[in-house]
């Protein structure tokens, strides 16, 4: 492949699968924490209509609402929506409801005492969404949001369908130029996985900063979780050395 091919279509291909990545990521975040808050809602009302948006798009293929905004809303609204935001609106507000679901989940996991505590203070109940649940909840949240983040990363690849010269597309442009599958798909291949790669080990850290601020430390790294020693751990040794001492003493 030569360097033409990088600069013209692969390079901007990559630039543009990240700009998908950040907006539909924002959006979807947006809609994850506003829809998930409204499912613990105290009115039944605002829990129905929350859980109606998340069963709609939960429910529905990422793929045909994107050609369902850039195709048929035109007609019916007299505007139109460009590629590219047409697939930011369809994968953030579908991968919007899977996060409505970590959200609920991880709020729901708070204990109640938590919450009768800012009751007892008399906390409004935005206050004890800000200072009890999000901080205790936010942690329990990050490794469903790194997986979906992934899912996300991976999804941008419809947009290609549209015409947007992600990298999929440009893939499949360097493809027909050079009549070569093989290697543009296997460096495809890797450009995702490196930008996935990126985003885990980001997310990792963004959890273990969520943990810190509420007194938990996790340990860094691949491998630490393999060598890290638990809560209680050093007491458990203790036990185990007093009992072999004596063991050993009563031989």
């Amino acid at each position: 492949m030569t360097a033409g091919l990088w600069q013209n279509w692969v390079l901007p291909g990559i630039w543009i699968t990240v700009q998908l990545l950040v907006y539909s990521a924002a959006l979807a975040a947006a809609v994850a924490f506003t829809v998930g808050t409204a499912r613990t809602h105290r009115s039944r009302a605002v829990r129905f209509v929350a859980g109606f948006y998340t069963e709609i798009f939960r429910g529905t293929s990422a793929l045909v609402l994107m050609f369902w905004l850039f195709f048929v809303v035109p007609p019916l609204m007299g505007w139109q929506l460009v590629p590219m935001w047409a697939a930011v609106l369809a994968l953030g507000l579908s991968y919007g409801a899977y996060g409505a679901e970590i959200v609920r989940g991880a709020l729901n996991s708070v204990a109640v005492s938590q919450r009768e505590a800012g009751i007892a203070l008399s906390f409004t109940p935005w206050q004890r969404l800000r200072l009890i649940l999000l901080p205790q909840a936010v942690p329990e949240m990050m490794p469903s949001f790194c997986n979906l983040l992934i899912e996300l990363l991976k999804g941008t690849a419809l947009v290609s369908l549209l015409g947007v010269g992600d990298v999929s597309f440009a893939a499949y442009l360097v493809r027909l130029a050079t009549q070569e599958s093989a290697q543009i798909y296997t460096i495809s291949l890797v450009i995702y996985f490196v930008l996935a790669f990126a985003l885990t080990r980001s997310m990792k850290a963004l959890e273990r900063r969520t943990k810190r601020n509420i007194g938990i430390e996790s340990p860094p790294g691949l491998l630490g979780g393999l060598f890290a020693k638990g809560p209680g751990s050093d007491r458990a040794e203790d036990r185990l050395a007093g009992t072999a001492v004596a063991g050993g003493a009563s031989k």
